[in-house]
């Protein structure tokens, strides 16, 4: 028999196995939510599968409204750890043929915590577990059902993006960022149409969808818009001793931690920052990269300014660390975003203290702060205010209340404002 056959028949028949497996699995799935539907809830809300830092920041938030909390991680970044249930520690195995064995059942565990221990659900557009654990495109019946499983668990979703989960880049409109996305990320065109679907089937099916930052750009509807659902724990990021060194004697220094150099606009800022070393300015650029976030924290603490990024036209995570710790954040914000955040009052004009600049324009916003370098101050100081008014963890977890609230979550602690 031809060669190439036989590997065609068997991969034919590996596929109908994983097929026949799923199908299989799909009832106990259904059994699972059932029985999940009358048991009681350890946690109000329980924040994952991703292992995003936001999440630790809004488990805080919520706790600080009344509500009980847990975050659950598939898998820890470099970023950080410091998540309450960890799965890839699970069926650790270096047989690969065991590999969708052990998804599957990783799929199995993740599905009963997920229905099991919580009231409520804030999950990205990628849905929980289901189709995230590398078993290719068997699993989209698992994706189909995920919304109903959870219905019938009697656990509602709350949906809120955090990035490539909604990038559906053929509703994009930012030229330069179709680039940059393909320069850093050449294999994610091939998630166009599993995006496509997420955002439909999750639009369609979460009891409460949030938006922000540029998500706009491709989702068509949302129950809360907000400038970004990011928070922060302004303790653990607050001013030091050593603040914006506003004498010409020392280096200005600024602060770039790009996670894919291309979206960040990486070039634009050592090129704008070597042309002004050539015209004998003093400053100096520090980049980080795939560092923890303590080691982002110890070295912003030490800085004059923080470039964020060029391309994408909002900010994000990083610049609202550096706000909280007063330092004046270099950043593009699209004026078409800046106009919908400040028709619909989420903002006022001209209160957004970051640097507005472009790749045509940084370094001549970077030659402006040079020449004056006294307003850094000042812009460090309102760009704190601002994190405390709409970042901080009780900013964020008002809005979080609210949302609860409306689809019927309520706290179960007490806390100081209740009392």
């Amino acid at each position: 028999m031809n060669i190439t056959l036989l590997k065609g028949l068997i991969k034919a028949i590996d596929k109908i196995a994983i097929g026949m497996l799923l199908s299989m699995l799909v009832v106990p799935f259904f059994l699972i939510a059932i029985i999940c539907r009358f048991m009681r809830k350890n946690f109000d809300v329980g924040l994952g599968p991703e292992p995003l830092i936001n999440n630790v920041y809004h488990k805080e938030a919520l706790q600080l409204f009344g509500y009980t909390a847990e975050t659950f991680v598939i898998n820890v970044y470099f970023i950080t750890e410091k998540f309450d249930l960890r799965l890839d520690t699970l069926f650790k195995t270096k047989c690969k043929k065991l590999d969708k064995v052990k998804n599957l059942l990783r799929l199995l565990i993740i599905a009963l915590i997920s229905m099991r221990r919580y009231k409520c659900l804030y999950l990205s557009f990628n849905g929980c577990a289901f189709g995230m654990l590398g078993l290719g495109s068997e699993i989209e019946l698992i994706r189909r059902i995920e919304p109903f499983l959870y219905k019938l668990a009697n656990v509602k979703i709350v949906v809120m993006p955090y990035g490539g989960d909604v990038q559906e880049m053929s509703r994009s409109s930012n030229l330069l960022f179709k680039h940059t996305m393909s320069v850093d990320y050449p294999t994610f065109r091939l998630r166009r149409k599993q995006i496509a679907t997420q955002i439909d089937r999750w639009l369609q099916h979460a009891d409460h969808v949030i938006a922000g930052c540029e998500w706009v750009d491709y989702m068509y509807y949302w129950d809360t818009l907000m400038l970004a659902h990011f928070s922060i724990d302004t303790e653990l990021w607050r001013p030091i001793e050593r603040q914006i060194s506003s004498g010409s004697q020392t280096p200005l220094k600024i602060l770039h931690a790009p996670n894919h150099r291309s979206i960040k606009g990486t070039q634009f800022f050592t090129e704008a920052v070597n042309d002004l070393i050539e015209e004998g300015f003093d400053l100096e650029l520090i980049l980080l990269e795939k560092v923890p976030n303590e080691k982002i924290r110890e070295v912003m603490a030490s800085v004059d300014l923080v470039a964020d990024q060029l391309i994408v036209g909002w900010y994000a995570m990083f610049a609202i660390e550096a706000m909280s710790m007063e330092k004046p954040v270099l950043c593009y914000l699209r004026e078409d975003l800046k106009n919908l955040y400040e028709g619909v009052g989420l903002v006022d004009p001209e209160e957004i203290p970051i640097i507005n600049c472009t790749p045509s324009t940084v370094k001549k916003t970077i030659r402006n702060i040079l020449e004056n370098r006294d307003q850094l101050f000042d812009i460090g100081k309102r760009s704190r205010e601002y994190v405390s008014k709409h970042h901080s963890a009780r900013a964020i977890g008002k809005v979080f209340d609210e949302i609860n609230r409306s689809i019927g979550i309520m706290p179960c602690m007490k806390t100081k404002q209740s009392l």
